[in-house]
């Protein structure tokens, strides 16, 4: 595999650190630098004591405080908010989680370690740039998820108060006291959201690098290639697929028992007898919903993702040894001698019946339909075979307590959560 050299801001970006703090501090010049100065703007930043103190601080006070003073003190007609209980509390858990889990695995591993920026030494400079692209571009997708949420809820809260909402003026004067309840209330909301995207924008950020890496160990089948390297470096991946699932498998599992929850909460409240259904009482409930399910898919299409990309390199691999045997001649039919190129054979530039490459989805870019061109004098019919039934019985991907997130396990939490769903509606209205 090809390796490319770090350079001096490379070696400041990987530089061993001495304590969880040192390991989460950016080097003047280094990739980190600017994803840290954003996670400053969040307040997640706790790469030393003062900042992590300021960062549980604005937690226990966003998170917690502004939700319960909202709920229990300042309103004081709950009929005019019947589902803001089960807004709060699903908002409230989705922050603690991503943010208890964030903060956990940072001050374990440090925030090099957990971004895996300490194994971009030995990867390749395709790998290196394309990581650096999308460390880059995190934060603006992250933006992409939460601002135009965050809109609809400013509309929703602005309508809300101006259409009479039922507040103590704790300020004397009603409007002022609307007006800072109101920015609590979106600051409160902003800051939930964000946090609970954040680890959901970070774990697909780390998948993606997986993705790089992925597409370049599939083109060791077009290049002269030992077994031995061949199996290492996929040995390497499947290790480091390992610590992914091992350091993600508890936020995902609670995030999908919350999500449910949090559904199957609101469903049994907006189908009673008395409730009363309408835009001004669910319009948060349903800005709440929106907001965990897109997190839970985040996290589901990008560990399926992977572990589709991870699972095409056995077909990959399977075509690659179908290719070297076709073109293969031996001396001795009892004793096969190494792979030489044939000459007049001609492989096709591409085996899909004339269909252009703009055809072709970067979800399969993996399991494309052209022919492999094998090279000559590399590697032995009994080589290749032992490799790709090793592939064959150890495929990779990202596991969740040995349950393999791919798209047939999509589909089961898929058909499980609408038959779940269908007998709540046959319990409440009669739906079945």
């Amino acid at each position: 595999m090809a390796r490319g050299s770090g350079g001096g801001a490379e070696e400041a970006l990987l530089a061993p650190a001495k304590t969880w703090y040192g390991r989460c501090r950016a080097h003047p010049g280094d990739e980190l630098r600017g994803f840290q100065s954003c996670l400053r703007w969040m307040c997640m930043d706790q790469s030393d004591r003062w900042r992590a103190l300021m960062s549980w601080s604005l937690f226990f006070v966003l998170s917690l405080a502004v939700p319960i003073v909202s709920h229990f003190v300042l309103s004081y007609n709950p009929h005019r908010r019947p589902y803001d209980l089960s807004v709060q509390l699903s908002l409230t858990a989705a922050s603690a989680l991503s943010f208890i889990c964030l903060s956990a695995v940072t001050r374990r591993y440090g925030l090099r370690r957990f971004l895996f920026l300490d194994k971009l030494r030995g990867e390749s400079e395709h790998v290196r740039l394309g990581y650096t692209a999308h460390l880059d571009r995190s934060f603006r997708l992250l933006s992409c998820f939460v601002l135009p949420l965050f809109a609809a809820e400013t509309a929703y809260k602005v309508w809300w108060y101006c259409a009479g909402a039922g507040r103590i003026p704790f300020l004397g004067n009603p409007v002022a006291s609307d007006v800072v309840a109101c920015v609590f209330e979106l600051a409160s909301w902003i800051y939930r959201t964000a946090t609970f995207f954040l680890l959901c924008v970070l774990f697909r950020l780390i998948c993606q690098l997986q993705i790089l890496r992925l597409q370049e160990f599939a083109a060791v089948f077009q290049e002269e290639s030992e077994v031995g390297l061949v199996l290492a470096e996929h040995l390497r991946i499947r290790r480091q697929l390992r610590v992914i699932s091992h350091r993600f498998r508890g936020f995902i599992v609670s995030c999908l028992v919350l999500v449910t929850a949090s559904q199957f909460a609101a469903l049994l409240l907006t189908t009673r007898s008395h409730s009363d259904i309408n835009l001004f009482n669910t319009g948060e409930l349903a800005l709440c919903s929106i907001v965990l399910v897109t997190g839970l898919l985040i996290c589901l299409r990008s560990a399926a993702k992977i572990t589709h990309k991870a699972q095409a390199l056995t077909s990959h691999a399977a075509k690659w040894h179908v290719c070297a045997t076709i073109d293969s001649f031996y001396a001795d039919p009892e004793t096969p001698c190494e792979v030489t190129l044939n000459p007049n054979c001609v492989f096709p530039v591409n085996g899909g019946e004339g269909e252009s490459d703009e055809e072709v989805s970067a979800e399969d870019e993996l399991e494309d339909t052209k022919i492999v061109p094998p090279h000559a004098h590399t590697i032995s019919f009994q080589k290749r075979q032992a490799l790709v039934t090793y592939l064959e019985n150890n495929r990779a991907g990202i596991t969740i307590f040995g349950f393999t997130l791919d798209r047939a396990w999509l589909h089961t939490v898929f058909m499980l959560e609408t038959t779940l769903f269908l007998w709540l509606l046959g319990k409440t209205i009669g739906i079945s």
